[in-house]
């Protein structure tokens, strides 16, 4: 079995490399396995070194060092792939995607903990095609999460901060609304202006966010948050409770359903799409199921829905 370590050295506010260097070093000499490391040098480099690695056929476990969008481009290279499987060292600002495994999370930062573990397959989103682990958001917090990259180098500013000072942006300066055409399985949706649409995997994103507490990513299930087109006022008063899950505060205009599928269509292309922190921009989007598509090991006895909220 091959060990590899896909590090992105651009992750985090430090330079992380030499440090999963010696942990990976450590991991070899101790229990006497193959271990290589690579860097990625550009986006989408971790989905082809992965993917090229995966194709070969032979068993090999990788581990994402980096933050959620290293971690998603991994999960696109060996989606489907029987033979490989993945973890996650993490090294970004957010981590979003390990908050989903409660207190077990912190153990996911030494491979010592991993390189052993049980594999279990989780759910994926397929949105146009890519692969996503948590959640596909459009609309405004689409575009806030769009705009945080540029707050994440602020040295005061965590990962939920630098969310905070997005959303602030965008709340003042930009509209809260967007026009749409949304299909919810066969059924397409009366309204047309739209907030946002949220399509759940797994609960976390946008440093800590977690609209909807019920998603679970071994489920076969996707939960699907629509909200529609509110005023400021109403905007701000619902983000609270949205951070926390707490959406059916507001059955006015937000409202989750379970379908297969979720269609997003503009008459120009202007519907910013986010996936674990990585955005597309599109006319039409398309957002289905990827069932039982990802090999995932972390350490023993974990469990990606550690944090799942039992709906009623």
């Amino acid at each position: 079995m091959k060990h590899i370590f896909i590090i992105n050295p651009a992750a985090g506010k430090t330079d992380s490399r030499q440090r999963v260097y010696r942990m990976a070093d450590a991991l070899r000499k101790k229990h006497d396995l193959d271990v290589e490391c690579m860097l990625t040098r550009s986006p989408g480099h971790a989905t082809a070194l992965t993917r090229g690695i995966a194709a070969s056929g032979s068993g090999v476990r990788f581990y994402a060092c980096g933050g959620d969008g290293t971690v998603n481009e991994v999960a696109n290279g060996i989606a489907g792939f029987e033979n490989a499987a993945m973890s996650v060292v993490p090294i970004g600002t957010g981590n979003d995607f390990l908050k989903n495994f409660g207190d077990d999370a912190a153990k996911f930062s030494d491979p010592e903990n991993l390189w052993n573990g049980e594999t279990q397959k989780l759910d994926l989103i397929d949105c146009n095609g890519r692969q996503c682990l948590t959640i596909a958001c459009s609309g405004i917090d689409a575009r806030i999460a769009q705009d945080v990259h540029r707050f994440s180098t602020v040295p005061l500013l965590d990962g939920k901060s630098t969310y905070v000072a997005s959303l602030v942006v965008n709340f003042l300066f930009k509209g809260i609304g967007s026009r749409w055409t949304v299909t919810l399985g066969d059924e397409e949706l009366d309204a047309r202006d739209f907030s946002l649409v949220a399509v759940c995997n797994g609960r976390y994103y946008g440093g800590g966010f977690m609209p909807v507490g019920e998603a679970s990513m071994t489920d076969g299930v996707l939960n699907t948050l629509v909200v529609k087109k509110v005023s400021r006022v109403r905007f701000a008063q619902f983000v609270g409770p949205y951070s926390k899950g707490n959406y059916e505060e507001f059955p006015q205009f937000a409202t989750c359903y379970t379908v297969p599928s979720v269609r997003i269509r503009s008459e120009k292309p202007d519907i910013v799409t986010c996936l674990d922190g990585e955005c597309i921009t599109t006319a039409d989007v398309t957002i289905r199921l990827s069932d039982k598509k990802l090999n995932f090991f972390g350490p023993h006895g974990c469990s990606p829905d550690a944090t799942l909220r039992k709906k009623g």
